[in-house]
């Protein structure tokens, strides 16, 4: 308690005073005319400083100081535009040149997992970004969480790990889903405990974008993140009242209804989301039992942001999530119980989550100082059987960026806690654990057209002691149209037992992990990649991105079954070791984007060669549940705010089983279309039109009914379904 105690104290004790003298003056044109765009919007960031331009297109801003800003440019009847700028201490002018939005072009992207304020193509790491039209696709596939907008993207997998309650977990690149680190914000509530249904209670219909880090990002965000990280970042508060609706339903009796509020006055701003998702047991393939579960949820995510001045904000949020979900034998969610049908799996889970961000800004610098504390309840209850816990946890960093003409450095520090308490068990699987680490990184412009990114990471960790943690990145423009990035770094994992292995076991009779034998889980990793942007034939836009990849993952945490059974059960007890040698992950990820005019193809292939070499399963054995080839194939048409149109193809090959079988190769195809209006919209979704359910291949449910067991899930359960709905913006 006393670590949350001193965080808070320094996130609500740390506002300054600053003066900046620099300006900078933005003129904003039309591309083609060259004529001014009176009217046209101009804001700066970090800091949120902005205005309309006046009636000769021009704007003249006060930065607090020197540095490198993100300058956003936005105009009715155009494509908004962002543009990475070094802001010198004197007078600055930029001419910004907006194009109309019947020729449609890609905008620049900031992206913020990196800690900086640079564009994403001037970021040495390698990052992907879901953002715009494509975020809101998904969110129209499924508005109830975010699986869609990971599953779908290369080189990631949502793992399903209950047949009947469809608790998942995604995998990047092979490795368990442990090793992913989701952020929200750049703030880690989502760890540990909390981690095993987060993806199903995240609604992405607030989200401005998502982020993804492909490999160790430990560096920069401590244990956990040594697959990637998934950074889910919310929307802000304009100048310009956002208020829009959503009102989603299924064929598989599912209803999602939710709302959003953002706007920003001179001193304050405030985003408000709130949402309503349920959804009725179904039964598809008539197995008698649920291939979607029964449940209720409840979210809530105000946010309220200070302008204290112009070089400070304050921003202070809260979320909430309230779900009730069950699924198991049909008979018993609808009428109950009886002597023959009893089989049902209930998770309850309450969580509840503060976020508190300060920026204070200087001539050439920026103090961030960050606070969250979460609580994450869960009860899951099976017949005669009860796992019952919770988890308070907190993250505190203080962290200080320092941009020159060609030089940027970050360092900070940080302190998390993460305690978690199980509840009626005398199992002592209860731990604390808390860690403190500092970290410094160095962006440097050698020349044009090469940057390096380097970072040293130190860790303190109150059972597994000291890790240190270096990584680097490359950046070379080896031409206007042709960039390469090259990176690689080391990641830790603190063992606890909340994984998918037990998590398919409810957790039943998993014994605690022993500290006095227990190793920390380490990784090195590296990747590299192609990115060659063109235009052919002065209207074809092309885009292909090759990436290859390693991760050596040490000591992995491997659930066990030793040869022991509890007096009066036949469950075997079940315990976690290290495994004697490595797991290796190794791969290819090849994108594919062409344009033309109103359509866009997209097109994705990777190769995930995941291999166990440690003894306990047959050695160089691949990791069970992961696809080693997989197809994505998207088109979709779209009249600029007028109408949109999407067909979309996933392929995944057979997958290996932990029984030594193997499963089908299938193909998952879908079509979605929306009609817009200026004031409302209206979708309509149809998802795995060609029907494919695993029962229809094999049964997953395995006798007897009353206590079954079931097979692992590789395929899909629910099989078509159809969604739509109604959007409307006031």
């Amino acid at each position: 308690m006393k670590f949350l105690i001193v965080s808070l104290w320094l996130t609500l004790s740390v506002i300054l005073i600053a003066k900046g003298q620099t300006s900078l003056r933005v003129t904003v044109q039309d591309a083609e005319t060259r004529n001014p765009l009176p009217g046209a919007t101009v804001e700066l960031r970090p800091g949120t400083i902005g205005m309309p331009v006046d009636s000769a297109g021009r704007v003249v801003l006060t930065p607090p100081g020197p540095g490198r800003y993100a300058l956003t440019c936005s105009f009715v009847g155009y494509n908004s535009r962002t543009d990475s700028i070094i802001v010198a201490d004197s007078a600055n002018s930029f001419v910004i040149q907006l194009t109309p939005s019947e020729g449609e072009e890609l905008d620049e992207v900031v992206v913020t997992s990196t800690r900086s304020n640079r564009t994403i193509d001037d970021t040495p790491t390698r990052i992907e970004v879901i953002t715009g039209e494509e975020l809101a696709e998904k969110a129209n596939m499924r508005p109830g969480d975010i699986r869609m907008q990971l599953n779908e993207s290369t080189g990631i997998q949502v793992q399903q790990t209950s047949p009947v309650s469809a608790n998942a977990n995604i995998r990047i690149q092979g490795l368990d889903g442990r090793y992913t680190q989701i952020l929200q914000d750049g703030l880690p509530i989502y760890a540990g405990f909390a981690a095993g249904l987060s993806i199903l209670q995240i609604p992405p219909l607030n989200l401005q974008q998502v982020e993804v880090i492909k490999g160790s990002a430990s560096t920069l965000y401590g244990g956990g993140a040594i697959a990637g990280l998934v950074n889910l970042v919310t929307k802000r508060p304009t100048n310009e009242r956002e208020l829009s609706f959503m009102v989603n339903g299924t064929t598989a009796q599912g209803l999602d209804i939710s709302g959003f509020w953002g706007q920003k006055w001179e001193k304050a701003g405030i985003t408000l989301f709130a949402a309503r998702n349920t959804q009725r047991e179904y039964d598809p393939g008539k197995t008698g039992f649920s291939a979607l579960p029964n449940y209720e949820r409840y979210t809530v995510n105000p946010r309220l942001y200070l302008y204290i001045n112009p070089t400070t904000t304050l921003i202070v949020g809260g979320m909430g999530n309230w779900e009730n979900r069950i699924g198991g034998d049909m008979q018993v969610l609808k009428e109950g119980r009886d002597n023959t049908n009893r089989y049902f799996e209930q998770n309850r889970s309450d969580r509840l989550a503060s976020q508190l961000q300060l920026d204070k800004r200087f001539a050439g610098s920026v103090l961030t100082v960050k606070n969250s504390v979460s609580y994450f309840n869960r009860v899951l209850t099976q017949p005669d059987y009860r796992f019952a816990g919770y988890q308070v946890s907190s993250f505190s960093e203080v962290s200080y960026r320092h941009t020159g003409e060609r030089s940027e450095w970050i360092g900070g520090g940080n302190l998390w806690t993460e305690q978690f308490t199980e509840t009626g068990s005398n199992q002592d699987r209860n731990y604390q654990y808390t860690t403190v680490g500092g970290f410094l990184q160095n962006s440097y412009e050698a020349a044009s057209w090469l940057t390096l990114e380097t970072g040293l990471r130190g860790d303190y960790h109150n059972r597994f002691g000291f890790f240190a943690l270096p990584r680097v990145s490359l950046l070379v423009k080896l031409s206007d149209k042709l960039t390469s990035r090259l990176g690689g770094g080391l990641g830790y994992k603190a063992p606890t037992l909340f994984t998918e292995d037990a998590e398919s076991v409810a957790f039943r009779n998993v014994r605690p992990i022993d500290p006095a034998t227990a190793q920390m889980e380490t990784s090195t990793g590296g990747n590299f990649d192609l990115n060659y942007r063109t235009t052919l034939f002065d209207r074809l836009d092309v885009s292909i991105n090759q990436l290859f990849f390693y991760t050596r993952l040490n000591h992995a945490l491997v659930l066990d079954i030793p040869a022991i059974i509890p007096t009066g059960s036949s469950n075997a007890v079940y315990q976690f070791a290290n495994a004697d040698g490595p797991i290796d992950s190794r791969g290819l990820e090849t994108n594919l984007r062409i344009g033309y005019e109103d359509f866009n193809l997209y097109a994705g292939y990777s190769l995930v060669d995941t291999r166990r070499r440690y003894s306990g399963v047959e050695y160089n054995s691949p990791v069970p549940l992961t696809a080693k080839h997989r197809v994505n194939l998207v088109g979709v048409y779209e009249l600029e705010g007028k109408f949109r149109l999407g067909l979309e193809a996933y392929y995944y090959s057979r997958k290996p089983l932990s029984t030594g079988d193997w499963s089908r190769s299938y193909w998952l195809m879908g079509v979605m279309g929306e009609r817009r209006w200026k004031k409302f919209s209206v979708f309509i979704n149809f998802e795995n039109i060609l029907n494919i359910r695993q029962d229809r291949y094999q049964a997953v449910i395995l006798p007897p009914l009353n206590q079954p067991s079931f097979r692992e899930v590789w395929a899909p359960l629910e099989g078509f379904v159809a969604n739509g709905g109604l959007k409307l913006f006031l």
